[in-house]
C-alpha cells in the first residue's frame, strides 16, 4: 500500500531519493494523510531558499475539513516546489506520489534520511 522506494515520517510525509537536484530529496505527503485531511483547497509551501529544519513546520495544507501542518522530514535548503499545486492543490488527493509532490530539499546530512522510516515501519505504526 506504501511505495517500498521511499522512506516515511510519523508525521505522514514521505522522502523519496534522490529528487531532482543533486543531493536532494523530493518530499510529500502519504496517501493515508491526504485521505484523512480530505479535499485539499489550498497548498502553503517554503519558498527555494529556504532553510528548514527536520521535524519543524514549512508549510501547511488546507482542506474543507481542516489546516495542517506540514514538518520538514530532514533538515536542509529548499530547491525546488510543485508549482503545479498553486493552480491545482488537488493534485495532493489525486496522486500523492507523484505529480502531487511539495517540495525538494537539498539536504544538509544524508544519515538523516536514513533514520527515516521504512514502509514497512510506517506502516505498522499506523496498525498499531
Amino acid at each position: 500500500m506504501y511505495p517500498e522506494n521511499l522512506k516515511y515520517t510519523t508525521e505522514h510525509e514521505w522522502v523519496r531519493t534522490p529528487g531532482d537536484a543533486e543531493g536532494s530529496v523530493r518530499v510529500g505527503i502519504t496517501d493515508f494523510a491526504q485521505d484523512a485531511l480530505g479535499d485539499i483547497v489550498y497548498v502553503s509551501l517554503p519558498q527555494v531558499g529556504d532553510a528548514v529544519t527536520a521535524g519543524e513546520t514549512c508549510g501547511e495544507l488546507e482542506s474543507t475539513k481542516s489546516v495542517s501542518d506540514i514538518y520538514a522530514p530532514v533538515t536542509g535548503e529548499v530547491v525546488a516546489t510543485n508549482a503545479a499545486l498553486d493552480t491545482t492543490p488537488e493534485l495532493v488527493n489525486s496522486d500523492p506520489y507523484e505529480a502531487g509532490w511539495l517540495f525538494e530539499v537539498s539536504v544538509a546530512d544524508a544519515s538523516e534520511v536514513e533514520g527515516l522510516l521504512d514502509a514497512g515501519a510506517y506502516q505498522a505504526g499506523l496498525e498499531g
